[in-house]
């Protein structure tokens, strides 16, 4: 991502005398002119950095130059540690673990070796995720458009996307791009893409809306689900949708009523819970609910 690489080559030339830009390029993993565009910005940012051509010329840094501490304290230091420590657990690349060894190098007088914040993005399925991680960032990074195969509820597609960020929300990796098929910006969950490959170049001239991620565009609500729950599941409900979610009855039960945005999520929840829960309303999913046990013992009776 940019921004790391821009704390990275400023924290190399703070530890180096002098730097070539193909050096750069190399450490970084990116291409010489993605480099002399870094330095750029942080030339925008104020950083007093000069170039010499020829023979013995590269990239510095002003001599006597430091990193500004009041922009940087030991606090941010240690945030930027943390999420880079959580990025290198899903990467398929050894860039983020060699970041935060110069970031270190740099600025050990500063941060602190205690680890006081631990994140890890990884999951069940981590080996398949960093390489699909690192084939989309690649794609970003070079413009390439994506192609696979898309399975999602209302049935299995191939796509062709141009990919413009990577997203974790809602415990999940994302792609955000413009469809091809749908002729649309849209977000794909990466553990449902098979088969991702490079297809071609594509050039960056689209006017990118930045994705919607609030709860409310991406989960529209429908309707409203009333129900009771046993005593035994206040736990549950607290950790998923917090302590002011429910009423406590005078027998103990718990009055739950909350909104939700589709009857195949609500329906799924709701099964998971076994008998724990009664729904009062709507009526749609009471019969719906009744519908699927009835198949249920049906087919179990058959076995």
């Amino acid at each position: 991502m940019k921004i790391d690489r821009l704390i990275g080559i400023l924290s190399v030339l703070l530890q180096e005398e002098k730097v070539t830009a193909p050096e750069l390029a190399k450490t970084f993993e990116v291409s010489r002119r993605t480099i002399n565009r870094d330095i750029e910005d942080l030339c925008r940012a104020g950083i007093p950095i000069y170039t010499a051509q020829g023979a013995g010329g590269g990239i510095s840094i002003m001599e006597g130059y430091k990193m500004d501490r009041t922009i940087l304290s030991s606090k941010d230091m240690q945030m930027i540690m943390a999420g880079l420590r959580s990025l290198d657990r899903v990467s398929g690349s050894p860039y983020y673990g060699r970041l935060r060894e110069k970031l270190k190098s740099g600025s050990s007088d500063f941060v602190s070796g205690n680890e006081s914040i631990l994140i890890d993005l990884s999951s069940w399925n981590k080996d398949s995720l960093s390489s699909k991680i690192e084939l989309i960032q690649d794609a970003i990074e070079l413009g390439k458009s994506l192609r696979f195969q898309y399975y999602a509820p209302s049935g299995n597609t191939e796509r062709e996307i141009e990919p413009y960020f990577l997203i974790f929300k809602w415990s999940s990796w994302y792609v955000y791009g413009y469809c091809l098929l749908r002729n649309d910006f849209r977000m794909f969950k990466l553990h449902r893409m098979t088969d991702i490959e490079h297809v071609r170049n594509f050039e960056k001239k689209r006017d990118v809306p930045m994705p919607d991620l609030s709860n409310d565009k991406v989960f529209p609500q429908k309707a409203k689900v009333k129900a009771v729950f046993d005593p035994s599941m206040k736990w549950h409900l607290i950790e998923e949708y917090g302590a002011e979610s429910f009423i406590e009855l005078s027998d103990g039960k718990l009055l739950f009523e909350h909104t939700y945005a589709d009857d195949e999520g609500l329906l799924s929840w709701l099964l998971s819970l076994r008998d724990k829960v009664t729904v009062i309303e709507p009526e749609s999913i009471r019969k719906q609910l009744l519908r699927i046990a009835t198949e249920l013992t049906e087919k179990y009776k058959e076995a």
